[in-house]
């Protein structure tokens, strides 16, 4: 039977690998988590006298470099002067030369967003009147490529060698603690340790050019590593470096004093005596207490080393969302790693410590607990991502959520059968162990039968004997001197032939030596035969039963449903959040229908997407400034939904401030004209400069946000 399965074990295994490459292939384009919310000059607006600067609008912190932001002529000259710079926190310019002629403008960016993921593209805008222009700027960014998907196969690599590093050390301690001395669970342990190590280091050496130029050369520069170690990310992967030293001490203890004290424990206890920690000796107890709480801190640290670098980092609630991503993760670890784990166990452990059902039963628990675990931050991560219902559609992150929700769904009902050939191979158990004793009791009786026959023949011998001496002592008595003289005959006969007999005693003696020790020989070769044989046929049975069978056969169609389910985990945190991509669509389409409203008739026209975070507290506000010259100005306000529609809120107030000369904030309060539109006259603006301007928008009782962007003055 075990002939038949490994071709359909090798053709699933391929093809559960074929479906995570082709997911792992199609991530690269979408790794984008920061966008573009808005410019000044906007994308595709001409303007009749050229500006200082150009200033660029994410929907989050960004890290921006000498060359990050490069503005070009129509012949492709650089424009720009200086190094970028930020005057508000996520509104970054950067300076132009100043005389500029007519003609069209291109700007390209390439910047690392909050959570670490590159963000590059460009845009135009004319001065005067549009023109030819001969940049050509390539729409394929650093992430893509050849280095962009060795970045991603990394990821990938080291998420499943921390979910087998993790989850298979779990499932030895909590589930199946003779499973320390099972070579296939200690190779499988160590090589997810060997793999989240070559990853780490890999993803390393990949940064600086992942996040540059995305050029293979560049892997090796030695200065782009000296930068990437001053990153979030560096600091992070350095940080998992050093974890992963403590766990290989913590691996070397797990397969080495701890297997030693397994090697007493029963390979399957009965549900009867599941509380056999009270038969464990105060060491055991404690070595496996220490392995447990300095195992879970490891693990801890080494899922904190992505929270702290990815998504969880920003965003609403950074402060709960970090602990909740680490939590998420090691439930993940837990139940896919340990399923994986018990995959091994059950297709390779060997005869003499077979996987019992108590150390499934235990594993059952453990999954059904890190699933409850995994919905419970799964629903906190999706309404933090996501925000709204309609992302799950209109998003490629909630179209890929509800894919891993697919899947999920799968692992549990594929769970629900394995319980069930878990309760049949119990009660397998409990059927075979009333056979044995049945057989028992049977063989027990059978040989008190044969006992007791043996006994009456024993007394029949016996009172034969004693009836034949008695008939003996009745013969006549000249019968005794007869024998007496033959036996004295036979006696000195004897005593002839005894002298050659003890000289060659010496060489009787050798060759019985070595008589012996061949049949030693052969009985240990024996004994081994037998060994083998017994182990061999023990196999067959084992492998012959339906109901192990079918368990190894729910366990695998698990495992290969998780690995598809980790490689779409992987895709989502290479993907833009719901939440970024829809305000990022808003402030689009906000732009777009500024002509029609009335918006951006200014000669400063600002748009700034929002979110409060409350029930409806999602949407755009928009400020013109006209003539936006120090004096007398005029101030319009725009709030819209992100259906672009305009819609009221309870307040909003404006600041301005210039921090160059200590000037502000100037309050600014705005009067209410018509649906979703206020204006303020006579706003006087002191000085020509580079003026911020915050926007707080408040849409209930609790619910308020403060926006910024920057606006040239004069």
């Amino acid at each position: 039977m075990t002939q038949t399965i490994a071709p359909r074990v090798r053709t699933l295994v391929l093809l559960i690998l074929a479906v995570a490459g082709a997911l792992l292939a199609g991530a690269a384009p979408v790794s984008a988590h920061a966008a573009l919310t808005g410019s000044d000059p906007a994308q595709g607006a001409v303007v009749d006298t050229a500006p200082s600067q150009v200033s660029l609008t994410f929907s989050e912190p960004i890290a921006v470099g000498d060359d990050s932001v490069r503005v070009l002529d129509p012949k492709g000259e650089r424009v720009d002067k200086g190094d970028p710079a930020s005057p508000s926190g996520t509104t970054y310019s950067v300076r132009l030369v100043s005389g500029l002629p007519d003609g069209t403008y291109t700007v390209a960016y390439q910047v690392v967003s909050a959570d670490s993921h590159p963000v590059a593209g460009a845009f135009t805008f004319s001065i005067g009147a549009p023109s030819e222009t001969t940049v050509s700027v390539s729409a394929q960014g650093s992430d893509d490529g050849l280095v962009g998907w060795l970045y991603g196969f990394g990821r990938y690599v080291s998420y499943a060698g921390f979910v087998v590093l993790a989850g298979g050390a779990a499932f030895v301690l909590a589930c199946w603690a003779p499973g320390a001395r099972v070579r296939a669970v200690q190779r499988l342990v160590v090589s997810g340790w060997l793999a989240l190590t070559a990853a780490t280091l890999g993803l390393l050496m990949l940064r600086g050019s992942y996040t540059t130029s995305g050029k293979v050369g560049d892997v090796f520069d030695l200065e782009l590593l000296g930068d990437v170690l001053q990153t979030k990310t560096g600091a992070a992967l350095v940080s998992r470096l050093l974890l992963l030293a403590a766990a290989a001490l913590f691996i070397a203890v797990l397969f080495g004093a701890y297997a030693r004290t397994a090697d007493a424990v029963e390979p399957d206890r009965d549900a009867e005596d599941d509380g056999g920690d009270d038969d464990e000796g105060p060491d055991k107890r404690d070595l496996t207490f220490g392995l447990a709480l300095g195992g879970t801190v490891v693990a801890a640290g080494l899922a904190a080393s992505w929270a702290m670098s990815e998504h969880a980092s920003q965003g609403l609630q950074a402060g709960v969302a970090m602990p909740v991503d680490v939590v998420h993760l090691l439930a993940v670890a837990a139940w896919l790693g340990g399923l994986t784990a018990l995959l091994v166990s059950l297709y390779r452990a060997p005869v003499e410590t077979p996987v019992g059902r108590d150390a499934v039963r235990r594993f059952s628990r453990l999954a059904f607990g890190s699933v409850v675990t995994l919905a419970v931050t799964g629903v906190y991560q999706s309404w933090r991502q996501l925000g709204s219902w309609s992302a799950f559609t209109d998003t490629r992150y909630g179209q890929l959520l509800l894919v891993k929700i697919a899947l999920v769904a799968v692992m549990v009902a594929v769970a629900f059968l394995s319980r069930r050939w878990t309760q049949r191979l119990a009660d397998a158990r409990v059927s075979e162990a009333a056979e044995e004793a049945e057989r028992t009791e049977a063989t027990e009786r059978a040989e008190e039968a044969v006992r007791a026959e043996a006994t009456v023949r024993a007394e029949e011998a016996v009172r034969a004997e004693a009836t034949k001496r008695a008939e003996e002592e009745k013969q006549p008595a000249g019968t005794g001197p007869a024998e007496a003289s033959g036996a004295s005959e036979v006696s000195e006969a004897s005593m002839a032939v005894e002298p050659p007999k003890a000289s060659g005693a010496s060489d009787a003696s050798d060759a019985e030596k070595a008589e012996a020790g061949q049949d030693s020989v052969r009985a240990a070769q024996l004994a081994r035969q037998r060994a083998a044989a017994e182990a061999a046929r023990q196999k067959r049975l084992r492998d012959a039963d339906p109901n192990r069978f079918g368990l190894r056969r729910s366990v695998l169609a698990e495992a290969g449903v998780a690995v598809v389910l980790l490689a779409v985990t992987t895709v989502l945190t290479q993907t833009e959040p719901g939440r970024t991509e829809q305000d990022a669509r808003a402030a689009t389409a906000a732009s777009s229908s500024a002509s029609a409203t009335g918006q951006g008739s200014g000669a400063v026209s600002l748009t700034m997407p929002f979110d409060t975070g409350g029930k409806s507290g999602k949407g755009v506000v928009s400020i013109d400034l006209d003539p936006a010259q120090a004096g007398d100005n005029a101030l319009h306000v725009y709030v819209e939904g992100p259906d672009g529609t305009p819609v009221d809120v309870p307040e909003v107030k404006i600041a301005l401030t210039l921090a160059a000369q200590n000037i502000g904030p100037l309050p600014v309060a705005p009067d209410h004209v018509t649906t979703g539109h206020w204006s303020a006259s006579r706003v006087q603006i002191p000085m020509a400069g580079d003026w911020k301007v915050e926007v707080t928008v408040r849409t209930s009782d609790i619910d308020q946000v403060t926006v910024s962007k920057n606006a040239q003055i004069g």
